[in-house]
């Protein structure tokens, strides 16, 4: 038909998604027939397969979109709707419910980790030999998965690389203890921190156990001044005190953590946002203080851009749970802004402008906003209690 008449017929495709599902399916596959280089169409037949419940179609449509994509932003959209066909009907190994028999799940996330894995896994089998230990491996190129498979763990492989938090997400969904334990598999952690954090959670009625590094652990001084602001940022919006937010060890119970596997972004802020949540929502959250050792291999955390996604989870989290805590302090500000102009202003000039008033409006929409937000906060809470 050409390549107009194809375009043509592919700019139909939303009308076809909500209207005829089998006539977007043709048209997407047409599309990708002719161009099978764009990664659009990749994702947009993923999408339709997605609606039509193939997901097996769905995550082969994924990985040809994985193959073709031109940039990491493009990767990284591939990755989150790789992640909602995880989330949806089973196509992968998961257990959504726990299984009696089995207590604790320790569950690693690993990219390239194979030489710290080969001391890690036989220490974490000695030292938990009930336990299911469940690595999931970021699609590396060292031989990650045939380390862990040599150690008798249960492996789940990537495709490529979705990121960190994607990696946690498919272990959680994968376990099937009624406690789940995380740590990184970069060699900071040990089998004898998670036998800390075990005790500790074991002989308290907790919800969920973190392993604080202690602040002469931190890499490097600006990483150490880069997490006690955070700290301390995200200790005012929760109201409690968090002393490591960033820490990748943790135990927590299985049923409370899977409550908040929909916020958990693919990257490295799946701590931030789990350790937030769980404050937010009233859970109960100790700290155990730990010496970790020195990672091995180079770090996979860019400072900057997930530094700048730790800020921003920080805000949705507190916008989520508190929106007073988020809101208040802006219309404050600007109501001070517009008390200065005004009294600028009058001192100079005798009169009200309509800068200040502008300023005073603004503060005041602000705050009602948050208000409002607040009133959907606890309605979607009671809804949560509820159910």
């Amino acid at each position: 038909t050409g390549r107009a008449g194809i375009e043509a017929a592919y700019r139909e495709y939303h009308e076809f998604v909500s209207q005829d599902l089998e006539a977007a399916l043709r048209h997407a596959q047409a599309a990708v027939s002719a161009w099978p280089g764009q990664w659009s169409y990749h994702m947009q037949l993923a999408q339709v397969l997605k609606k039509l419940g193939q997901i097996d179609q769905a995550q082969k449509a994924l990985e040809q979109a994985a193959r073709v994509a031109g940039n990491e932003s493009q990767q990284q959209q591939t990755a989150e709707l790789r992640d909602s066909l995880v989330t949806g009907p089973p196509s992968c190994p998961r257990s959504d419910v726990t299984t009696p028999d089995i207590e604790l799940s320790i569950i690693l996330p690993a990219l390239n980790e194979s030489a710290s894995l080969a001391s890690l896994l036989p220490a974490l089998k000695s030292a938990f030999p009930d336990a299911e230990v469940i690595v999931v491996d970021d699609n590396s190129s060292d031989g990650t998965a045939d380390v862990c498979a040599r150690c008798g763990c249960r492996v789940i492989s990537n495709p490529y690389r979705m990121g960190n938090g994607a990696a946690i997400k498919r272990g959680v969904q994968a376990a099937g203890g009624r406690t789940l334990a995380m740590l990184d598999a970069d060699g900071q952690h040990t089998a004898a921190h998670l036998q800390q954090l075990w005790a500790r959670f074991a002989s308290e009625d907790l919800d969920m156990v973190i392993g604080a590094r202690r602040g002469g652990d931190h890499a490097s001084p600006f990483r150490r001044f880069g997490n006690f602001a955070f700290n301390r940022l995200a200790s005012w919006m929760t109201g409690q005190k968090i002393s490591d937010l960033t820490s990748g060890l943790r135990i927590c119970r299985a049923e409370r953590f899977r409550e908040f596997l929909h916020l958990l972004p693919n990257g490295f802020s799946y701590p931030t946002t789990s350790t937030m949540a769980f404050f937010r929502s009233g859970y109960t959250v100790a700290y155990e203080p730990i010496d970790v050792l020195q990672r091995r291999g180079r770090s996979h955390l860019k400072v900057w851009r997930e530094g700048a996604r730790f800020l921003v989870i920080i805000f949705k989290i507190g916008a989520l749970y508190s929106p007073l805590k988020l809101f208040a302090p802006v219309s404050a500000f600007l109501f001070l802004a517009a008390t200065l102009v005004y009294a600028f202003t009058y001192l100079e000039n005798g009169r009200f402008t309509n800068m200040s008033a502008l300023l005073y409006m603004t503060s005041l929409l602000t705050f009602l906003i948050g208000i409002v937000s607040e009133q959907i906060t606890s309605l979607m809470f009671a809804h949560r209690d509820r159910d």
